[in-house]
């Protein structure tokens, strides 16, 4: 890992020096351009782009006002991010029903819930791929047939002590030194949404880093960002895959495969916004205190 000194990364133990323990094949990264491609679903007050990682996938909706985004039986947690201030929407899951604005993150138990829109906006939703129906309507559905060696098979982190059910977090929360970003986590997902960026990001700041086994979920809501990502030389060079220097617009997901080298930067003269996704939760970052903001409703694993 490569971390300016003023990143907060920078305490984090470091990863494994075995960059070419796993020698391959090495898998690309994928990209979900909503801006540039036509939505996976559409009708009733909704266009909603799909783009699936190894463990989840992103449902990104452009909703009106009325629009009904509902989950018959869905088999864990997920996430919904509200990310504008005017946007607010209702939701109905466990017994419950809460109304909720924007500039929120909301955890959503298992089974029947319906989210309805009540003043339209964007609204992107995080589930695992258990979410079988989802997956298979997924842009890339088929990038995954052959699954991912050197990604474990997902495990849920234990439930939260207080059972399960809806649980909204208010996004505005001022920077603090030593905490990275803005993290929740809950059984299934580990969500950062990162603090502003305003501007392009400093070149001699760049944090470029790798994971050893797990992907990671980089969703573009504003600007633009340059993902640049390097795979391991081995001896076989027939699994060396070139570098990449991607840059996508916003609304974008790119999902980065391990153990590729890589580091973000914003590029746009104005608002660079940008959510980092994993699933299941990072325990590295779980161990830093202070870090994840709802610590205490979800518990790490005892092993």
């Amino acid at each position: 890992m490569a971390y300016d000194r003023s990143d907060p990364r920078s305490q984090l133990a470091p990863a494994s020096s075995g960059q070419t323990a796993y020698a391959g094949p090495f898998y690309p990264a994928q990209f979900g351009c909503f801006y540039d491609s036509a939505p996976q679903i559409t009708g009733k007050g909704e266009r909603t782009w799909l783009t699936r990682g190894m463990n989840f996938l992103v449902a990104y909706t452009d909703a009106e006002e009325g629009a009904g985004l509902t989950r018959e039986d869905q088999p864990d947690e997920y996430v919904l991010l509200v990310p504008d201030e005017d946007t607010r929407v209702r939701i109905e899951a466990g017994g419950q029903s809460k109304e909720i604005g924007g500039n929120t993150l909301t955890i959503i138990p298992p089974g029947k819930s319906s989210i309805t829109t009540l003043a339209g906006g964007r609204l992107v939703r995080m589930l695992t791929t258990r979410s079988e129906d989802l997956a298979a309507r997924c842009g890339n559905a088929d990038a995954y047939d052959d699954g991912r060696r050197n990604i474990p098979a997902f495990k849920p982190w234990p439930e939260p002590p207080s059972g399960y059910k809806i649980r909204s977090y208010d996004l505005d929360i001022p920077r603090q030194p030593g905490r990275f970003g803005r993290i929740f986590r809950c059984t299934t997902f580990m969500v950062n949404v990162l603090d502003p960026q305003m501007g392009p990001r400093d070149t001699t700041k760049l944090s470029p880093h790798h994971h050893d086994d797990f992907e990671q979920g980089s969703l573009a809501l504003d600007g633009s960002f340059t993902h640049h990502l390097r795979w391991p030389w081995t001896t076989n060079l027939d699994v060396w895959r070139e570098d990449e220097h991607a840059h996508v617009a916003s609304p974008s997901l790119t999902v980065i495969p391990p153990p590729s080298i890589h580091t973000s930067r914003g590029m746009e003269a104005g608002l660079n916004q940008l959510i980092d996704i994993f699933s299941p939760p990072r325990a590295d970052f779980s161990k830093q205190p202070g870090w994840v903001l709802n610590a205490d409703d979800y518990p790490e694993p005892t092993d």
